[in-house]
């Protein structure tokens, strides 16, 4: 069963290009926590670049923006400096978070089928449950949604 708004949001602890996050590590915040496919493609750093510039926007909101994607540690280092990135980034790659929050799935590209990340959001209230998931996400307008519902969240 794919998860939804009002089931607990599994926990997590994935290494970052700094450190480790965790989920458990952010009770009390709400947390975006977005998947996408790949560092440095183009939908990739464009969302990851919306959710740079609405960075302060989030922090106000009592959001902390989490990206996911099975690319290292390393290679996130990369991202975040190629582009000024102030999101804090996880590394899926030794971890099956992202199977646990229904995000790899079957694609196809060209009539070739491969597995892959479903680029989808998950916003976790304060208390680790999920309020809202959007999945095949379409990065124009996105962030914005996002952080409208965020904001609707921190004023109760």
């Amino acid at each position: 069963m794919p998860l939804s708004a009002g089931d607990a949001a599994p926990d997590f602890d994935l290494p970052t290009d700094d450190d480790r996050v965790s989920l458990s590590g952010l009770r009390g915040k709400t947390v975006v926590l977005y998947f996408y496919p790949k560092d440095d493609t183009s939908g990739c750093t464009a969302e990851a670049q919306g959710f740079t510039a609405a960075s302060n926007d989030f922090a106000e909101a009592g959001a902390v923006v989490v990206g996911v994607s099975k690319d290292s540690a390393t290679s996130h280092a990369k991202f975040r400096a190629k582009y000024g990135l102030e999101v804090k980034l996880g590394s899926a790659k030794d971890d099956d978070i992202v199977e646990r929050y229904g995000a790899w799935v079957e694609k196809s590209m060209y009539g070739r089928k491969y597995m892959g990340i479903d680029r989808s959001t998950f916003l976790i209230d304060k208390n680790g449950v999920i309020r809202r998931v959007w999945r095949k996400v379409k990065v124009p307008g996105h962030v914005a949604e996002v952080l409208a519902d965020a904001q609707a969240l921190a004023k109760g």
